[in-house]
Protein backbone atom coordinates (compact mmCIF):
# COMPACT_ATOMS: atom_id res chain seq x y z
CA UNK A 1 0.00 0.00 0.00
CA UNK A 2 1.24 3.31 -0.48
CA UNK A 3 1.63 5.56 2.73
CA UNK A 4 2.21 9.63 2.49
CA UNK A 5 3.91 10.71 5.50
CA UNK A 6 4.08 14.08 6.57
CA UNK A 7 7.88 15.63 6.96
CA UNK A 8 9.38 18.31 8.22
CA UNK A 9 8.11 20.79 10.82
CA UNK A 10 5.45 23.96 10.16
CA UNK A 11 6.63 23.94 6.43
CA UNK A 12 7.57 20.41 4.95
CA UNK A 13 5.79 18.18 2.88
CA UNK A 14 4.72 14.84 2.05
CA UNK A 15 6.91 12.05 1.03
CA UNK A 16 5.66 8.35 -0.15
CA UNK A 17 6.36 4.93 1.08
CA UNK A 18 5.60 1.79 -0.11
CA UNK A 19 4.59 -0.45 3.16
CA UNK A 20 3.50 -4.35 2.50
CA UNK A 21 0.01 -5.00 4.08
CA UNK A 22 -0.02 -7.38 6.82
CA UNK A 23 -2.97 -9.29 8.68
CA UNK A 24 -4.55 -7.39 11.69
CA UNK A 25 -1.83 -4.31 10.83
CA UNK A 26 -2.51 -1.16 12.76
CA UNK A 27 -1.24 2.59 11.72
CA UNK A 28 1.28 2.55 14.38
CA UNK A 29 2.50 -0.77 12.92
CA UNK A 30 2.93 1.26 9.71
CA UNK A 31 4.84 3.98 10.95
CA UNK A 32 6.96 1.75 13.21
CA UNK A 33 8.24 -0.74 10.22
CA UNK A 34 8.61 2.80 7.96
CA UNK A 35 11.24 4.13 10.80
CA UNK A 36 12.67 1.10 11.55
CA UNK A 37 12.97 -0.68 8.15
CA UNK A 38 13.08 2.32 5.46
CA UNK A 39 13.61 5.62 7.08
CA UNK A 40 15.20 6.09 10.69
CA UNK A 41 14.91 9.66 10.84
CA UNK A 42 11.09 9.72 10.74
CA UNK A 43 10.17 11.33 13.97
CA UNK A 44 6.26 9.87 15.99
CA UNK A 45 5.54 9.40 19.37
CA UNK A 46 4.20 6.55 20.91
CA UNK A 47 4.18 4.79 24.53
CA UNK A 48 2.13 1.68 25.28
CA UNK A 49 0.88 0.48 22.11
CA UNK A 50 -2.27 -0.93 23.54
CA UNK A 51 -4.50 2.51 23.54
CA UNK A 52 -3.83 2.90 27.41
CA UNK A 53 -2.08 6.36 26.98
CA UNK A 54 -3.08 8.22 24.04
CA UNK A 55 0.35 9.06 23.21
CA UNK A 56 0.46 7.72 19.19
CA UNK A 57 -2.49 10.31 18.23
CA UNK A 58 -2.09 11.21 14.69
CA UNK A 59 -4.55 12.48 12.12
CA UNK A 60 -5.32 9.69 9.70
CA UNK A 61 -6.57 10.48 6.09
CA UNK A 62 -8.21 13.52 7.79
CA UNK A 63 -9.27 12.30 10.90
CA UNK A 64 -7.57 12.65 14.11
CA UNK A 65 -7.01 9.18 16.13
CA UNK A 66 -5.37 6.84 18.41
CA UNK A 67 -2.91 4.50 15.50
CA UNK A 68 -1.99 1.91 18.27
CA UNK A 69 -6.07 0.65 17.56
CA UNK A 70 -6.48 1.85 13.89
CA UNK A 71 -6.60 -0.96 11.62
CA UNK A 72 -5.52 -0.70 8.86
CA UNK A 73 -8.23 -2.27 6.79
CA UNK A 74 -10.28 0.55 8.75
CA UNK A 75 -8.60 3.40 7.85
CA UNK A 76 -6.90 2.63 4.17
CA UNK A 77 -8.79 4.65 1.44
CA UNK A 78 -8.10 2.93 -1.88
CA UNK A 79 -5.13 1.23 -0.83
CA UNK A 80 -3.54 4.74 0.28
CA UNK A 81 -3.55 6.14 3.91
CA UNK A 82 -1.91 10.03 4.61
CA UNK A 83 -0.52 10.62 8.06
CA UNK A 84 -0.01 13.82 9.18
CA UNK A 85 0.51 15.67 12.97
CA UNK A 86 -2.18 16.49 15.16
CA UNK A 87 -3.29 19.71 14.03
CA UNK A 88 -3.76 22.76 16.22
CA UNK A 89 -0.40 22.37 17.91
CA UNK A 90 3.08 23.37 16.73
CA UNK A 91 5.10 20.62 14.74
CA UNK A 92 8.36 19.51 16.57
CA UNK A 93 8.86 17.30 13.33
CA UNK A 94 7.27 14.95 11.37
CA UNK A 95 4.43 13.40 13.17
CA UNK A 96 5.72 14.82 16.80
CA UNK A 97 3.90 17.88 18.06
CA UNK A 98 4.11 20.37 20.97
CA UNK A 99 2.00 19.64 23.26
CA UNK A 100 2.62 22.46 25.75
CA UNK A 101 -0.10 24.71 24.68
CA UNK A 102 -2.81 22.02 25.01
CA UNK A 103 -1.90 21.43 28.61
CA UNK A 104 -1.19 25.25 29.94
CA UNK A 105 -4.64 25.46 29.11
CA UNK A 106 -5.48 22.43 31.50
CA UNK A 107 -3.79 24.59 34.08
CA UNK A 108 -6.01 28.13 32.81
CA UNK A 109 -8.99 26.09 33.51
CA UNK A 110 -8.06 25.36 36.54
CA UNK A 111 -8.39 21.70 35.87
CA UNK A 112 -6.78 20.51 38.96
CA UNK A 113 -8.19 19.61 42.80
CA UNK A 114 -8.60 22.60 45.00
CA UNK A 115 -8.97 21.03 48.45
CA UNK A 116 -9.24 24.61 50.38
CA UNK A 117 -7.03 26.36 52.98
CA UNK A 118 -8.50 23.68 55.26
CA UNK A 119 -9.24 19.96 54.25
CA UNK A 120 -11.72 17.86 55.47
CA UNK A 121 -9.60 15.68 58.00
CA UNK A 122 -11.87 12.54 56.87
CA UNK A 123 -12.83 11.08 53.74
CA UNK A 124 -15.79 12.51 52.18
CA UNK A 125 -18.99 10.84 51.56
CA UNK A 126 -20.17 11.14 47.94
CA UNK A 127 -22.95 9.09 46.85
CA UNK A 128 -22.43 7.25 43.50
CA UNK A 129 -25.81 7.48 42.55
CA UNK A 130 -26.07 10.92 43.25
CA UNK A 131 -26.39 13.47 40.02
CA UNK A 132 -23.31 15.23 41.01
CA UNK A 133 -21.43 11.52 40.54
CA UNK A 134 -22.94 11.30 37.18
CA UNK A 135 -21.99 14.12 35.61
CA UNK A 136 -18.36 13.75 37.16
CA UNK A 137 -18.18 10.17 35.83
CA UNK A 138 -18.99 10.90 32.62
CA UNK A 139 -16.09 13.28 31.49
CA UNK A 140 -13.49 11.59 33.98
CA UNK A 141 -11.54 9.09 32.12
CA UNK A 142 -9.97 11.56 29.92
CA UNK A 143 -6.58 10.71 29.35
CA UNK A 144 -5.02 14.06 28.00
CA UNK A 145 -4.10 12.55 24.18
CA UNK A 146 -5.59 15.78 22.17
CA UNK A 147 -7.48 14.39 19.95
CA UNK A 148 -10.57 16.38 21.08
CA UNK A 149 -8.19 19.56 20.54
CA UNK A 150 -6.92 18.40 17.62
CA UNK A 151 -9.92 18.06 16.37
CA UNK A 152 -11.14 21.39 17.85
CA UNK A 153 -12.31 23.76 14.90
CA UNK A 154 -12.94 26.56 17.72
CA UNK A 155 -9.16 26.20 18.78
CA UNK A 156 -8.44 26.45 14.98
CA UNK A 157 -9.99 29.99 14.62
CA UNK A 158 -8.90 31.24 17.99
CA UNK A 159 -5.67 29.66 19.54
CA UNK A 160 -6.62 31.20 22.54
CA UNK A 161 -9.86 29.47 23.10
CA UNK A 162 -9.42 26.59 25.93
CA UNK A 163 -10.23 23.73 24.23
CA UNK A 164 -12.47 20.86 24.71
CA UNK A 165 -10.11 18.98 27.32
CA UNK A 166 -9.35 21.52 29.05
CA UNK A 167 -13.26 22.40 29.74
CA UNK A 168 -14.43 18.32 30.14
CA UNK A 169 -11.97 18.71 32.89
CA UNK A 170 -13.43 21.92 34.44
CA UNK A 171 -16.72 20.42 34.06
CA UNK A 172 -15.76 17.31 36.32
CA UNK A 173 -14.59 19.00 39.02
CA UNK A 174 -17.34 21.64 39.10
CA UNK A 175 -19.42 18.22 39.81
CA UNK A 176 -17.04 17.25 42.68
CA UNK A 177 -18.54 17.94 45.86
CA UNK A 178 -15.28 17.72 47.35
CA UNK A 179 -13.71 20.73 45.61
CA UNK A 180 -13.43 23.93 47.12
CA UNK A 181 -11.86 26.29 44.08
CA UNK A 182 -15.23 26.98 41.99
CA UNK A 183 -15.22 30.49 42.21
CA UNK A 184 -12.12 31.25 40.36
CA UNK A 185 -12.65 27.67 38.14
CA UNK A 186 -15.85 29.02 36.99
CA UNK A 187 -14.66 32.90 36.55
CA UNK A 188 -11.38 30.90 34.41
CA UNK A 189 -13.92 29.06 32.10
CA UNK A 190 -16.25 31.98 31.29
CA UNK A 191 -14.37 34.32 29.92
CA UNK A 192 -13.41 35.32 26.08
CA UNK A 193 -11.76 31.90 25.50
CA UNK A 194 -13.46 29.51 27.27
CA UNK A 195 -17.09 27.53 27.43
CA UNK A 196 -19.27 30.37 26.10
CA UNK A 197 -16.88 30.33 22.74
CA UNK A 198 -17.83 26.78 21.85
CA UNK A 199 -20.08 26.61 18.35
CA UNK A 200 -20.98 23.11 19.73
CA UNK A 201 -20.06 21.61 16.10
CA UNK A 202 -19.66 18.23 18.67
CA UNK A 203 -16.22 17.41 16.46
CA UNK A 204 -14.35 16.56 20.23
CA UNK A 205 -17.40 13.98 20.76
CA UNK A 206 -17.31 12.60 17.46
CA UNK A 207 -13.58 11.73 17.92
CA UNK A 208 -12.64 11.15 21.32
CA UNK A 209 -11.07 7.90 21.48
CA UNK A 210 -12.53 7.11 24.87
CA UNK A 211 -16.23 7.70 23.97
CA UNK A 212 -16.26 10.48 26.00
CA UNK A 213 -18.90 13.87 24.87
CA UNK A 214 -16.37 17.26 25.87
CA UNK A 215 -19.61 19.11 23.70
CA UNK A 216 -22.03 18.09 26.99
CA UNK A 217 -19.50 18.68 29.25
CA UNK A 218 -19.10 22.29 27.74
CA UNK A 219 -22.31 22.96 27.52
CA UNK A 220 -22.90 22.26 31.09
CA UNK A 221 -20.54 24.78 31.92
CA UNK A 222 -22.30 27.21 30.13
CA UNK A 223 -25.19 26.47 31.92
CA UNK A 224 -23.92 26.90 35.59
CA UNK A 225 -21.75 30.32 34.38
CA UNK A 226 -24.92 31.68 32.94
CA UNK A 227 -26.84 31.18 35.72
CA UNK A 228 -24.20 32.53 38.10
CA UNK A 229 -24.06 35.62 36.45
CA UNK A 230 -28.08 35.29 36.51
CA UNK A 231 -27.68 35.43 40.08
CA UNK A 232 -25.47 37.87 40.42
CA UNK A 233 -27.36 40.47 38.92
CA UNK A 234 -30.84 39.76 40.64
Amino acid sequence: MTVRVWRGAEHGGFQTFQVARRANQTILDVVTEIQREQDATLAYRYACRVGMCGSCAMVVNGRPRWTCRTRVARAEEGGQITLEPMRNMPVVKDLAVDMESFFEKWRDAKGFFEPGETPANDFAVVRPDSPERAQADAGVECINCGVCYSACDVVSWNPEYLGPAALNRAWTLVNDVRDRGQDARLDAVSGDAGCHSCHSHMSCTEFCPKALAPTYAIAGLKRVTARRVWKRGS
